[in-house]
């Protein structure tokens, strides 16, 4: 069952769960949505500007979340739609999709998924879905092939494919250019690296960990005296270092809808404490 609420300006907001919101629950909904109100009826005619079905954006993950702690139960999704005035508005078609009325099938997906693919020549499947496969990796998965004795299906060449690509691409940064026809002296890794090798002001640590280390100012700490056995708290002055670091993981709400930014935030935490005793996020 699927509700809507006008939030006014043109914003409305879906509400889709297992059954319609309990009524004694409207109220908070719509003090919820900035005093939106609750519109009696199952469709909305008109042209309107949202998000996929088929993707649950990381706004509906925090949305449902926040019904949750307010004793909302059973709500399973929300979005939010703009309402434009013809077909030929502008919208981001890589997350957005203009819909013709809204209806109780905006969150239904009817798609039948392909059949598995056998990869006979994986060379020519490489430059066909442009995977960036090296020769030398190429390679590797026919020799898998042979060891399975079978083809490798789509889904394991293009997974093979995506291993090295999450974090920081170091397949492509440190891999070898040549340019036309010339091997160039520097990875890209190494041109990045060559800035704090001519530049060190200031630097600690710098590509040897998952965060790197910049002094910081001299700081004034209130702790024991000693920390091994009950003591008396002093002050002392210590030199301190900073860490930077900035992760990747912060938006893949289709893959794992609660902990895909979890992973951001955790690697972040994780990364600076991995760094050196006493280090804090």
């Amino acid at each position: 069952m699927i509700q809507f609420f006008d939030a006014g300006a043109g914003k409305i907001y879906a509400v889709s769960g297992s059954s319609s919101v309990q009524s004694q629950d409207i109220p908070k909904l719509e003090w919820l949505f900035g005093n939106a109100a609750l519109i009696k009826a199952e469709n909305l005619k008109g042209f309107f500007i949202g998000p996929r079905k088929e993707m649950i954006t990381p706004w509906s993950t925090n949305a449902v979340e926040i019904t949750q702690n307010m004793s909302i139960h059973g709500i399973e999704r929300i979005e939010e739609y703009e309402q434009v005035e013809s077909e030929n508005a502008a919208f981001d078609p890589m997350l957005q999709v203009l819909y013709t009325n809204l209806d109780q099938e905006i969150f239904t997906i009817n798609n039948t998924p392909e059949p598995v693919l056998y990869i006979e020549d994986i060379s020519s499947y490489n430059q066909q879905e442009g995977l960036a496969l090296s020769q030398e990796e190429i390679d590797y998965l026919d020799d898998v092939a042979k060891q399975l004795d079978r083809p490798l299906t789509d889904g394991e060449v293009f997974g093979f494919s995506q291993v090295n690509s999450e974090h920081c691409r170091h397949k492509i940064f440190n891999g070898v250019f040549i340019i036309d026809g010339q091997e160039m002296p520097n990875s890209l890794f190494k041109m990045i690296r060559k800035t704090s090798e001519e530049n060190p002001d200031g630097l600690v640590s710098a590509y040897k960990d998952n965060v790197a280390f910049i002094k910081g100012p001299v700081v004034e700490q209130f702790a024991p005296k000693r920390a091994d056995i009950p003591d008396y708290y002093t002050t002392q002055d210590y030199e301190s270092v900073i860490s930077l670091k900035a992760e990747t993981h912060n938006f893949p709400t289709t893959v794992e809808p609660f902990n895909g930014a979890a992973t951001g935030s955790g690697g972040e935490i994780r990364d600076r404490l991995a760094g050196g005793k006493g280090s804090l996020p």
